[in-house]
């Protein structure tokens, strides 16, 4: 069975500032409604970034783009300088 990366590689420059984002704080394993808070910008927006992350990097869910995220921070931020990957504020 091929892995995730071998049957597509995953290009994080296809995803915009605000994906990254999202996509980094899904490794968190919050609801979509505190990612919506700490990020201030509506839980439907969060939604829909989640959507986008998963079409553009050939994932299976939401789920999956949250594993990608713990395994791959380090090349998913690429030396953008954003906030830490760990736990959302309360």
């Amino acid at each position: 069975m091929k892995t995730l990366t071998e049957k597509h590689p995953l290009d994080f420059s296809v995803l915009t500032g605000r994906e990254v984002e999202v996509l980094l704080l899904l490794a968190s394993g919050e609801q979509n409604r505190r990612l919506a808070r700490h990020l201030g910008i509506a839980e439907r927006t969060v939604r829909a970034h989640t959507a986008s992350i998963v079409r553009k990097l050939h994932l299976k869910s939401r789920f999956e783009a949250a594993i990608v995220a713990h395994l791959y921070a380090d090349e998913i931020t690429g030396g953008r300088e954003s906030g830490p990957p760990g736990a959302v504020a309360a």
